[in-house]
């Protein structure tokens, strides 16, 4: 027995002798442990830390490491060691004082003093282990008479300052003040342990925020400045909507302090998104709006003098630069307009961002930055705060770094955080990217301003993300005209007793002597002066012009009026020579060391054969609209589930090396020697995130053709805030151009209801072209049309249209989006391809692809017109083949849906005056593009013939799950399309 004891204890020591990682240590020891704790799972720890005390060599490098970490091999107490025996309470005492400290850093934020209120719900945090009474010293191993007792200090704090050692009592004290007072840290899931020292640092220190007097003062001006303009606002118009930030006041100048920060640091532009709530007060205190251009917006009897619906005054942008007082540099503060979709802004504003930094070479983020500003109940609550934060790393979408500020009224509308969310903290979504996490009471200008700042420098330092969770209350209800007490009574008995933190800090800074009551009624008097000022001239005012509050004009795209210089545009044809370059780029191996897939060597070949014949698929022709615009120094970029190879396997921009891990080569970056750059990125697998995240950044830029590619069309569902709030209206309510690009795939192809429609029904319907008025057909007729709709909507039926298409998309004179239906099948349909001489000079997009057959060298001979659009093209003309209808039945193509083409499609039928018209679609009846082609057709035509519908019946999927059924469906529907008595009598 005692022999296989023996041989257990000698394993025992051998595996411990080898790493404490046995054990579970890794660097560092843990603070659940102390050396007794050890000893008591294993009697060899104690003598190895004595051996070690002895002689530090003795011990595997492992425990060196381990035992030096707690700071207790300095030369005073190894030699006094080394003449006595090792007391094992000073060995406990040292360790437990780790674990003390690492408890209030992992969870001193839990009871930190965080709430104005001092409503915080906590029932479900536990802080038993936190030291406030002395009956918890003793799940310490401490004693209350060892609170005098001198403790080492470990390296992993800065609470001592310049001393290495303090007492229990001074330690337990400090960790109190640092991290449960006003501010509340949460970063100990960093797995960065520079990071981790560099927060301790910044918070633990003593002394570590301190203001000077001056700005103290400073700070009491900008609060003093935040208050009083929403008090003039209620005083003026009591009775209006504004979204007063009362309550958490000192938004204001927190945001100065990172703005000032940053600017100090090198940053001199900010991109800012937020919501409504504060939204008057930052463009005003922080952006720099002039008052009176604020206040003339509640005047409901001033006229605007710009086009489109306009928005609310708190949902505008605006841009201004100006040079930064601290800095002394020139710096741009845009504000994004948004609506009033909570959150949406976040990946506008990381699109836009990123744009500014790629435009200007700015690898680091070290000249550009965004600001997000969020509500609790939002953050917390909307998924696309999820998918932002996601895209804050990733190699094609990280801006380097953002601000998140988040005005935590600890309600949202009437619900409070036990119903809105199940997580303690609104900001626990952050911890999803290891951002670190400063909590602080909005009541404390001070803290508020410390953190902030510490904010400000970790970005510009590390270039990730960063969260402040600005607590406060909201003074008055969701808006100014709410009764808050219905649903929280509670609540607003104590806000009714909250003393406003501007009353709060004065009255400090008076008793300090930082200010005079005298000087603090100065201030006072001599902003509502401003104010008074600013009211009596904003009575001679109109509502600005576009250059003041657009976020980011597009400086010299547009003529002196703000309106496009020409409505031309020039054919979107290129030579032939470069046709051919790009083609052979596109179907060449690029390195004879890079091994190719044998799949993709076939499409490289195929691609070298339809070079050869002057031929071009739907991929080719999309590599040549691309590269021959890269040639024209447009920055093209790609973005997108998947599109780096294509969803359907036809792209391959990106080629990888068979037998070399990460080993890419991208053909499309080095076509010219002097080219603009190419983007193509797989994002995400996010549509809400990445599709805003696109859309700002084609904001930034008219000269950029941006293109965001659904993996298939019906996944813009997950996006749709995106496309309803800023895509479709964003040009209307904010004046703002918008060039983005969709590309949708859409196709009735049998593979069931999920992926088979773009429901681009949905895009013509937002569409505002009138569908009883036949437009004023004049010189550019064409292109006029466009700039007075909202958006494009196409689906092209060939290759060379697709071309011409993306081309024009960057030779208009102006910017709109082109919601665009790309096809599936088609992108290997032999019949579905194109000439060269179809995208050469002098040849452009087709609005209308007429009947070019038989029937068009007789057309009175033709007894059915069918109108139709994409694939289903194809189906037609392969049935009418096998029927021999080819003289009977015209078939003419729309190829853009809106803004309508009723010249060309009254063009066509006048061509054939005895036929009959019929819409032939592929989707059903209540889907697709009829309920949007029927009017305007019968418009086109003065009413004079009726427009019959062929296609599928009215159903509630976009399409059956059955092939058979989808078989069928498709059968019966041409069927009808050649059946020439088929409306005879109806």
């Amino acid at each position: 027995m005692m022999l296989a004891l023996t041989r257990v204890g000698a394993a025992c020591r051998t595996r411990l002798a080898a790493a404490p990682r046995a054990l579970g240590v890794a660097q560092g020891p843990p603070l659940a442990m102390s050396v007794r704790s050890l000893q008591l799972e294993n009697g060899y720890v104690q003598a190895m830390y004595q051996e070690w005390m002895q002689d530090p060599s003795s011990v595997h490098q492992s425990w060196d490491n381990y035992f030096r970490s707690a700071n207790l091999g300095s030369p005073s107490l190894l030699s006094s060691v080394q003449t006595s025996p090792v007391n094992e309470k000073t060995v406990s005492d040292h360790m437990n004082v780790h674990k003390l400290i690492r408890a209030y850093q992992v969870r001193g934020h839990l009871i930190a003093k965080l709430d104005p209120l001092q409503l915080q719900n906590q029932d479900h945090i536990v802080t038993k282990d936190l030291i406030y009474d002395m009956s918890s010293l003793a799940s310490y191993g401490f004693l209350e008479s060892d609170l005098d007792q001198t403790l080492k200090l470990p390296n992993t704090t800065f609470i001592g300052g310049d001393r290495s050692d303090l007492t229990l009592r001074d330690i337990l004290q400090r960790l109190k003040d640092v991290y449960c007072g006003s501010i509340g840290v949460e970063f100990m899931f960093i797995n960065d342990r520079e990071q981790c020292q560099w927060i301790r640092q910044r918070f633990e220190v003593p002394g570590a925020g301190t203001l000077t007097p001056a700005e103290k003062k400073q700070l009491l001006i900008r609060l003093l400045r935040a208050t009083r303009f929403e008090e003039f606002l209620a005083k003026k118009w009591s009775s209006e909507k504004r979204f007063g930030v009362e309550g958490c006041e000192m938004l204001v100048p927190a945001l100065r302090t990172i703005v000032d920060c940053s600017s100090v640091m090198g940053v001199d532009a900010i991109t800012l998104g937020m919501p409504h709530r504060g939204r008057l007060n930052v463009l005003v205190n922080v952006i720099r709006k002039g008052l009176d251009e604020v206040f003339c917006q509640f005047d409901s009897k001033l006229e605007p003098q710009e086009e489109g619906s306009g928005d609310v005054k708190y949902h505008l942008g605006m841009s201004h630069q100006h040079i930064n007082r601290l800095s002394g540099r020139k710096l741009k503060l845009s504000l994004v307009a948004n609506p009033s979709h909570l959150e949406a802004v976040g990946p506008v504003v990381q699109g836009k961002t990123r744009a500014e930094q790629f435009y200007r070479g700015d690898t680091e983020g070290k000249q550009v930055m965004s600001v997000l500003i969020h509500g609790d109940a939002a953050f917390a609550g909307q998924g696309v705060v999820y998918e932002t934060f996601h895209l804050s790393d990733l190699p094609a979408y990280t801006t380097h770094g953002t601000i998140h500020l988040v005005v935590n009224n600890q309600i949202g509308f009437t619900t409070d955080p036990r119903s809105s969310r199940s997580s303690p903290y609104c900001t626990d979504v952050a911890r999803v990217v290891n951002a670190p996490i400063f909590h602080v009471n909005a009541d404390d200008p001070e803290a508020v301003t410390h953190v902030c700042r510490v904010a400000a420098e970790w970005r510009n330092t590390f270039h990730k993300d960063v969260v402040v969770d600005l607590v406060g209350y909201r003074r008055n209800g969701h808006n100014e005209v709410d009764e808050p007490m219905f649903t929280q009574p509670f609540m607003y008995k104590r806000v009714a007793r909250q003393v406003p933190v501007l009353k709060q800090y004065s009255d400090a800074l008076i008793k300090e002597g930082v200010i005079t009551g005298q000087e603090y009624k100065t201030e006072v008097s001599k902003f509502d002066q401003i104010c008074e000022d600013a009211y009596a001239s904003s009575k001679d005012e109109k509502l600005q012009r576009t250059s003041q509050w657009i976020d980011s004009p597009w400086h010299g795209f547009f003529g002196p009026d703000g309106r496009p210089q020409s409505m031309w545009t020039p054919p979107s044809g290129v030579p032939e020579e470069i046709l051919e370059h790009i083609g052979k780029a596109a179907s060449s191996v690029p390195a004879p060391d890079f091994n190719i897939h044998p799949g993709l060597m076939r499409v490289l070949r195929s691609r070298a054969e339809m070079v050869k014949n002057r031929t071009a698929d739907w991929a080719l022709a999309e590599y040549m609209a691309f590269g021959s615009l890269l040639k024209e120094g447009v920055h093209v970029r790609l973005s997108g589930q998947d599109v780096e190879r294509g969803t359907f396997s036809h792209r391959h921009h990106v080629l990888h090396d068979q037998n070399v891990d990460k080993k890419t080569l991208v053909p499309m970056k080095n076509l010219w020697p002097s080219q603009a750059p190419y983007t193509v990125c797989n994002s995400s697998l996010s549509e809400y995130g990445v599709l805003g995240f696109e859309l700002g950044f084609a904001m930034s830029s008219p000269h950029a053709l941006v293109c965001w590619e659904a993996q298939f069309g019906d996944f813009n569902n997950m996006a749709q805030c995106i496309i309803d709030q800023f895509i479709s209206s964003g040009q209307a309510k904010w004046l703002r151009q918008n060039g983005i690009v969709l590309l949708l795939p859409h196709g009735m192809e049998g593979m069931g209801p999920e992926h088979s429609s773009a429901r681009l029904e949905r895009f013509l319907q937002m569409c505002t072209d009138d569908p009883d008025v036949f437009p004023k057909i004049g010189e550019h007729f064409d292109v006029r049309q466009i700039f007075e709709s909202n958006w494009t909507v196409a689906n092209c039926s060939t290759p060379a249209n697709y071309f011409h298409i993306l081309r024009r998309q960057i030779l208009l004179p102006f910017r709109k989006p082109l919601i665009l239906a790309t096809p599936k099948s088609l992108l290997r349909l032999p019949e579905a391809r194109s000439s060269f001489a179809d995208m050469m000079p002098g040849t452009s997009f087709r609005r209308v692809i007429p009947e070019e057959g038989p029937a068009a060298k007789d057309p009175g001979e033709v007894r059915r017109l069918i109108f139709c659009c994409g694939k289903v093209y194809y189906d037609l003309v392969r049935e009418r083949d096998a029927r021999g209808m080819q003289g009977l039945v015209a078939i003419c193509r729309l190829e853009q849906l809106s803004p309508f083409p009723h010249d060309l499609v009254r063009d066509e039928a006048l061509r054939y005056p005895a036929a009959e018209l019929v819409w032939c679609q592929e989707e059903h009846k209540n889907q697709g593009f009829f309920a949007h082609v029927h009017p305007r057709v019968r418009t086109a035509i003065s009413q004079s013939r009726p427009l019959w519908y062929v296609g599928r019946d009215a159903a509630s999927a976009p399409a059956t799950g059955n092939k058979y059924l989808h078989n069928m469906e498709s059968e019966r529907f041409l069927a009808k399309a050649f059946h020439l008595d088929a409306f005879k009598g109806i």
